[in-house]
């Protein structure tokens, strides 16, 4: 049994760690090991300790949490939508037909959706580990100008917990461009498990962006990458990309349709750049 005095002084400590709101979960778990030391000393194993650190490893975990507000919520549900969608957009096999192939292999298919309209299927293998892909489209997105000449900048406006990101992209203005400056603000999602990544997202409304002076307002999505090592290559990745954009504006589809299987296709080989100069660093 524990002294009265200490028991007393044990509750105190810990309503006190309750009510601190700054409080890390350092914090917590330093009590726990310091609650387990002294069990030890003890001639057994004390029920009140036990309580008391189950107690503080359900705070600690509740610090470490972060409530999100009604609208945070909706950006949430708009990302997991997004992947959603295109994961079923992805798995119908049906009705696909080849726009572009590349020598190298690299191929782009379309096909015609009711509810969305046209989309397009990039599909290459990039001969660079997945994470090193991963890192460049998900954690450095914002560097994403530096290599790629179809975008001017990618922003990240707000971060909604691990997964889910508002962002906005300017298109590039490049020699010979008919379509005219773009900007997007997208909800992107970002999930991993084992060893595939997607990464979806489509168009949103974001207060704190809204339209640009010079830039017509475009919309994506729903959109998504996947990410795979590639069947007995590991240091390959398989890069599916579903792209489906509204350009908005007056533009002829023919035109549209061009832009977007090239705007892959470039993309692909920029990337491959991009990891090809990056490699071990």
């Amino acid at each position: 049994m524990l002294p009265a005095t200490f028991k007393l002084c044990a509750a105190i400590s810990y309503q006190h760690l309750r009510n601190m709101t700054g409080l890390r979960r350092q914090a917590a778990v330093a009590i726990s090991q310091e609650l387990s030391k002294l069990a030890c000393r003890r001639a057994g194993p004390s029920a009140w300790i036990s309580q008391v650190r189950r107690r503080s490893s359900l705070l600690s975990s509740r610090l470490e949490e972060k409530p999100f507000s009604e609208m945070e919520m909706s950006y949430i549900k708009q990302g997991e939508e997004a992947l959603q969608k295109s994961l079923s957009i992805l798995g119908d096999q049906d009705g696909w037909k080849t726009e572009t192939v590349v020598g190298n292999g690299d191929k782009v298919l379309s096909k015609v959706l009711p509810d969305v309209g046209k989309v397009f299927r990039l599909e290459v293998v990039v001969d660079q580990p997945l994470d090193a892909v991963y890192g460049e489209l998900v954690e450095k997105m914002e560097q994403m100008g530096d290599w790629n000449p179809s975008i001017q900048e990618v922003k990240i406006l707000e971060k909604i917990g691990k997964d889910t990101v508002i962002t906005h992209e300017k298109a590039a203005a490049t020699p010979g461009n008919i379509v005219g400056p773009r900007d997007f603000v997208s909800v992107r999602c970002s999930k991993r498990r084992g060893s595939t990544c997607v990464l979806a997202g489509m168009a949103t409304k974001y207060g704190a962006m809204p339209e640009q002076e010079g830039f017509v307002r475009a919309e994506n999505g729903p959109t998504c990458m996947i990410l795979r090592p590639l069947a007995g290559s590991p240091s390959q990745t398989k890069l599916t990309w579903l792209l489906s954009i509204d350009l908005k504006g007056w533009l002829p589809k023919t035109i549209i349709n061009q832009v977007l299987s090239q705007t892959q296709v470039d993309f692909a080989n920029h990337l491959r750049e991009r990891l090809a100069r990056t490699a071990g660093c």
